[in-house]
């Protein structure tokens, strides 16, 4: 665990789902190990459930929470082995962790199947993940039915086996959707090794640079700032890559008078940032990939405005739809009135997404959109995404000097108590700001 980080806000997690679940019991796992090919595993990467109301890094282990009189956290985890760590490095093993992470008890993670039975044995209500999606979700769910069952062989006994299973992630989504002082801390820092690799992009592209030098040069500078790993797979679209929204492949060779749409954010201390910035490789934006930028960059800011407390989430999605659709109109892209091409969509040929999504842990963060139907209402400690874009495939209907002009503009927002806090407000954004980062 690093050392700068502090256990206070873990165990605070815990007592709020504590007081959640009441008299019952919680049972939350971290991820698997995965190997990515023959002997060779990917870089393990903790649960984001887990890690949130433990701060613990290790592969297996299982986090317990037992309600009532009997309140009491449990981790099961890994036991100190110092032939394996000569191999794969420092365990914590049950006794230290228990100590560093607060923990009440703490067992060797082959005593999960034993000791189970005890924690739900008279629990109305489990507290699991239910449809896990990852690959040890089945081992999982045996576990539970396996103390289920046990518990079930006592009845004799006087015991109970828990009659209703809830799905304990949808309980953490709702504490994870409002970030504490701890998690805000990291993420502006997450915000700004990521803005540095944007200038850094924007300073070091050349016409005639592959597409994954650039990401290099991203990578780079995440690396040396301590963020490892990127928080997803980057888009680093030059030319009419721009237009393909899922761009993965980075292996273009870019051109004079070619946009360069990078989309990056980088992990650090398990958070996420997500930026994206659009520039021209030769540093000087042509007049129509100009007039485009600046209709993004309306549209943003725009959103920037509505992104407040009190407003619903969906309204910036609707103020964003309705800039691009205007400047749609007004570039000679679309034909009809802003009531007309909003009703009939045809706005979706240039803007086919969302304006943003909720940002964390995850890249995409846990959370709801929507509540009984109703749009999710913005609340001071919620962290979104701003990103309109504007992407123009070549088409009989579209005027040539657009063509493959694919532009995003994506800042990380935090939801204040008087409005909100771009996190990542150092990234170079209006037309003079990139050119100028371009200078070589």
């Amino acid at each position: 665990m690093n050392a700068a980080v502090e256990i206070s806000p873990y165990v605070s997690r815990r007592e709020r789902l504590f007081a959640a679940i009441g008299d019952n019991v919680a049972i939350i796992p971290t991820a698997p190990e995965l190997a990515r090919n023959r002997d060779t595993d990917y870089l393990y990467r903790h649960d984001s459930y887990f890690y949130y109301l433990t701060g613990f890094r290790e592969p297996q282990a299982v986090l317990v929470l037992v309600g009532g009189q009997e309140k009491k956290s449990i981790l099961f985890c890994r036991e100190k082995n110092e032939e394996r760590e000569i191999w794969d490095g420092f365990r914590y093993g049950p006794g230290a962790a228990r100590e560093v992470f607060a923990i009440d008890e703490a067992y060797p993670i082959e005593k999960l199947d034993e000791l189970l039975p005890d924690y739900v044995k008279n629990r109305k209500t489990l507290y699991a993940p239910v449809a896990m999606g990852t690959t040890n979700a089945q081992a999982f769910e045996a576990t539970i039915n396996k103390a289920i069952v046990s518990v079930r062989g006592m009845s004799r006994a006087g015991f109970s086996a828990p009659t209703s299973i809830v799905d304990v992630y949808s309980v953490i989504d709702e504490m994870r959707l409002i970030k504490d002082s701890h998690e805000i801390t990291i993420l502006r820092r997450s915000g700004e090794i990521a803005s540095s690799a944007h200038a850094r992009a924007m300073r070091t592209a050349r016409p005639g640079q592959y597409e994954y030098e650039v990401e290099a040069e991203i990578a780079h500078e995440f690396i040396k700032s301590g963020a490892r790993t990127p928080a997803y797979n980057h888009i680093i679209a030059s030319g009419p890559n721009a237009c393909v929204l899922h761009y993965n492949d980075s292996n273009r060779q870019m051109r004079d008078g070619d946009l360069l749409l990078i989309d990056a954010g980088c992990e650090y201390e398990g958070y996420a940032s997500d930026i994206t910035r659009t520039f021209p490789v030769n540093g000087k934006f042509t007049g129509p990939q100009r007039d485009v930028y600046q209709a993004v960059l309306k549209a943003q800011l725009a959103c920037m405005d509505v992104l407040k407390a009190g407003n619903a989430f969906h309204k910036y999605h609707d103020v964003a739809t309705e800039s691009l659709a205007q400047s749609m109109i007004d570039l000679g892209l679309l034909k009809g009135s802003l009531a007309q091409v909003l009703e009939e969509k045809t706005y979706m040929q240039f803007y086919m997404h969302r304006a943003g999504h909720w940002i964390g842990m995850d890249v995409h963060d846990a959370g709801a959109y929507r509540v009984n139907g109703e749009s999710q209402t913005l609340r001071a400690g919620m962290v979104v995404t701003n990103e309109p874009g504007l992407y123009i495939r070549p088409a009989a209907n579209v005027p040539e000097h657009f063509w493959n002009i694919g532009i995003r503009i994506e800042d990380d927002v935090l939801i204040t108590a008087n409005g909100n806090e771009n996190l990542t407000i150092k990234t170079p954004k209006t037309v003079a700001e990139v050119e100028a980062a371009c200078v070589r």
